[in-house]
């Protein structure tokens, strides 16, 4: 299954060119009270509501999907992991560029572990990205994302993968500065998830996914989820040592080389393979 989070908060199945409103399907969600429990809500329920989502996609009315607006899949997570310099070719580019490491030492992944970007920051692609510190640099990183659909501690490799709800494209924008990563990478916009999520039984192995992003139509980056340094599995374990995971949750899973500014009236256009494809516009004002 592909589902989306689209126009006015609508919940729809993507079939092919179109989407399938089941919104209705939401009726089966819990009416809470405060204090609200970990997760998001939609990913805690899922298995019900998949079900019903697809008997009602027999009958929902389909747009097309150039006409609607798509926000991102995940409405709440409780967390936005990201995984820094994991790709060696990035890790080298990193500490050879001042203008992205700014003279300090740049660290691998397994000296410096995962962190944390703001919920706040988080956008579909139909939002865009707001690029307004005309004093600094910004750029694009684009990632494979892992959105965490089981509750789990301390997990394992061997049984990360059972954890996963299913995949999709996630966008860690950056300001480069001398500010601690989840300063500069959690403005508002910074963080854009879409188009879809593919549920993982559609794609049960994310481990060698060709992906590219281009910016006005010029290739910035092009690789392969094989060269992570640090894969799907170990980056559920590592992450859960330190925190529980919960439904909803996303792991941002590091951007490979070629990451390069942006500016407003740039126009990203990110493809991971079997997972599709989405443009997001960059703008200068809010």
């Amino acid at each position: 299954m592909r589902f989306c989070r689209f126009d006015d908060n609508r919940l729809g199945i993507v079939d092919g060119e179109t989407v399938r409103d089941v919104t209705a399907a939401t009726d089966l969600l819990p009416q809470l009270r405060w204090p609200l429990p970990h997760g998001d809500l939609f990913m805690t329920h899922f298995d019900a509501m998949r079900a019903e989502m697809e008997r009602l996609a027999r009958d929902a009315p389909a747009k097309p999907l150039k006409e609607v607006k798509l926000l991102s899949p995940i409405a709440n997570p409780g967390k936005i992991v990201a995984a820094p310099v994991n790709y060696q070719l990035h890790l080298d580019e990193s500490r050879v560029d001042t203008g992205i490491n700014f003279g300090s030492s740049v660290k691998t992944i397994a000296e410096c572990g995962v962190f944390l970007k703001a919920t706040s920051s988080l956008v579909g692609p139909g939002e865009g990205v707001v690029a307004d510190w005309s004093d600094r640099r910004i750029d694009h990183e684009l990632e494979l994302a892992v959105v965490i659909g089981k509750k789990g501690f301390r997990i394992s490799e061997q049984d990360a993968l059972s954890h996963v709800a299913g995949y999709t494209m996630g966008f860690d924008m950056t300001i480069r500065g001398t500010e601690d990563r989840s300063y500069r990478k959690s403005l508002d916009t910074f963080s854009v998830l879409g188009p879809w999520v593919v549920t993982a039984d559609e794609l049960p192995d994310a481990s060698a996914l060709d992906f590219e992003l281009k910016v006005n139509g010029e290739t910035r980056q092009k690789s392969n989820t094989s060269l992570l340094v640090f894969n799907v599995p170990k980056l559920i374990a590592l992450a859960s040592k330190a925190y529980t995971l919960h439904p909803g949750d996303v792991i941002m899973t590091g951007t490979p080389e070629g990451v390069a500014p942006v500016i407003p009236g740039d126009v990203m256009h990110g493809w991971i393979e079997g997972i599709g494809e989405t443009e997001i516009a960059i703008r200068g004002k809010w």
